[in-house]
């Protein structure tokens, strides 16, 4: 949008209390209600709404009814808050002709009360040429949701701190000035872009300073990521100063060393098609290497980092001080968890031998014992003689009896071990009858003595094994018979 400050002399400060209202109601509203905009404003007798008339009229404001009587800010509304906020500071006292347009702003010339002539940069992201803004830019951090104007104003503020550093260190920068909302003041450098130049007297000087700012500024700790020849201002002395300061980044980013590269490349690359530099350095792009450090391409891994960080002062992207001590915490805490880990797997194989061990050791006396007690179902089965039902339960009774005197219960804590004799396997019982986990594993026990019986009678063919009523619902979770079998498991 075309900015038009003639309409700024006219406003009245209930016009500009309004756009106040407006922008304060769109910190958390895409629309502003209409009656939020006129409990913040406060004027008396409906005076609000016939503001937003004159507002809307103008352009400041953008009306919108298809969820609610909303109202937005638009760009030049946006414009004239800033430019009455920084008159009334005396930064400037009257806006010019515009000098030059960008994808993600506009720059006029303003000056001063006593004549400076001063330039004024307004971004304005959001524009058709440029909305990638989330992919290219790390404005909105660990937003989700956002707005083009605040999306402005963290670049101006953003661009004006790097600005401000850069001039401080002694960079050829322009001498920034003052910034409000998403404008930037800023001195009016007195040259031309290098897209625009056509000839230079000394190429190979001009070159050789625009490659020292770019090992100058990683020394420093941050990468320019947008160091072509149109954010290069060369005066008619061949001076250069480079402009355009928003997308810089630390050299801790993930991605320095390709951003580095790539200013590195663009350099090279306009030079060689613009002035036809034949020297060394341009042909190195075709791939010969050189040894010489004076005459080889600058390397991102070459480079040796100042005593000024100014990555660490300005929280550059890549860089933040939160992040650092966050990323120092994380890799002591896995350090140390790698080495609590190491102790205890090697703990947990030595423990896990010991009992190997004994479990062996305690099978191999289980099997003596069991060779000397004759087995009891083979004894029914090889036995010729016929026998009663009766009888088959009392051998399968006294076999479970004698099964139970080699393999301890698990009521007895740490006795199951080593196997003891049938006599102190009783008075193991009979102490544990008398707490209720062992009257549960009795119960248990005998469970198991009637699933036995059945067992041995549908092997003999004499009885056919009954099946529950409730099989269907056996899901392995909640019935008597998956409970009888995790503890049959466990033994």
């Amino acid at each position: 949008m075309k900015l038009d400050v003639n309409a700024l002399r006219y406003l009245s400060k209930d016009d500009f209390r309004v756009l106040t209202a407006v922008e304060m109601g769109m910190r958390n509203h895409e629309i502003v209600p209409a009656e939020l905009v006129d409990r913040i404003a406060g004027l008396k007798h409906g005076g609000t709404y016939k503001v937003l008339r004159n507002l809307l009229k103008n352009k400041l404001v953008h009306h919108d009814a298809t969820k609610y009587d909303g109202y937005r800010l638009t760009y030049l509304g946006y414009d004239f808050l800033a430019i009455k906020t920084l008159v009334n500071r005396g930064v400037f006292a009257s806006v010019g002709r515009q000098i030059g347009v960008g994808k993600e702003s506009d720059i006029f010339e303003v000056a001063t009360e006593d004549g400076t002539v001063l330039a004024m940069k307004l971004h304005r992201l959001g524009r058709t040429s440029f909305r990638a803004v989330k992919s290219k830019r790390d404005y909105l951090a660990h937003r989700r949701s956002f707005n083009w104007l605040y999306l402005s104003r963290l670049a101006a503020l953003k661009e004006f701190a790097f600005m401000k550093a850069l001039g401080d260190h002694g960079f050829p920068v322009p001498t920034a000035v003052d910034c409000n909302r998403h404008c930037v003041i800023m001195s009016l450098v007195q040259g031309y872009p290098l897209v625009q130049v056509k000839e230079l007297q000394n190429p190979d000087d001009v070159f050789d300073t625009i490659l020292g700012l770019v090992v100058r500024l990683a020394e420093h700790g941050l990468i320019h990521c947008d160091f072509n020849e149109f954010n290069i201002m060369i005066d008619d002395d061949e001076k250069v100063t480079m402009i355009d300061f928003p997308q810089m980044v630390s050299v801790k980013h993930r991605n320095a060393q390709m951003f580095f590269d790539r200013d590195i490349e663009c350099i090279y690359k306009f030079f060689r098609k613009r002035f036809h530099l034949s020297s060394e350095k341009c042909e190195e792009q075709d791939g010969s290497d050189i040894d010489d450090d004076e005459n080889s391409r600058p390397s991102f891994l070459s480079i040796q980092k100042a005593a000024g960080s100014l990555d660490k002062e300005l929280a550059a992207s890549g860089f933040t001080r939160k992040e650092q001590v966050e990323m120092d915490k994380y890799i002591d805490q896995n350090a140390e968890e790698e080495s609590s880990d190491d102790d205890s797997t090697s703990q947990q194989d030595n423990e896990d031998g010991d009992d190997v061990a004994v479990k062996i050791g305690s099978l191999k006396i289980a099997e003596q014992d069991s060779a000397e007690v004759p087995d009891c179902t083979l004894a029914s089965k090889d036995s010729s003689e016929p026998e009663t039902f009766a009888k088959e339960n009392e051998t399968s009774t006294s076999c479970s009896g004698e099964n139970n005197s080699i393999n301890p219960s698990p009521s007895s804590n740490g006795d199951a071990k080593e196997p003891t004799e049938s006599q102190d396997n009783d008075d193991s019982d009979d102490d544990s009858s008398d707490d209720p986990d062992g009257e549960d594993d009795d119960a248990l026990a005998k469970q198991l003595n009637k699933q036995r019986k059945r067992t041995i009678a549908a092997a003999h063919g004499r009885r056919r094994p009954i099946s529950s009523r409730n099989a269907y619902k056996y899901k392995g979770k909640g019935t008597m018979n998956s409970k009888i079998e995790r503890q049959a498991c466990k033994w």
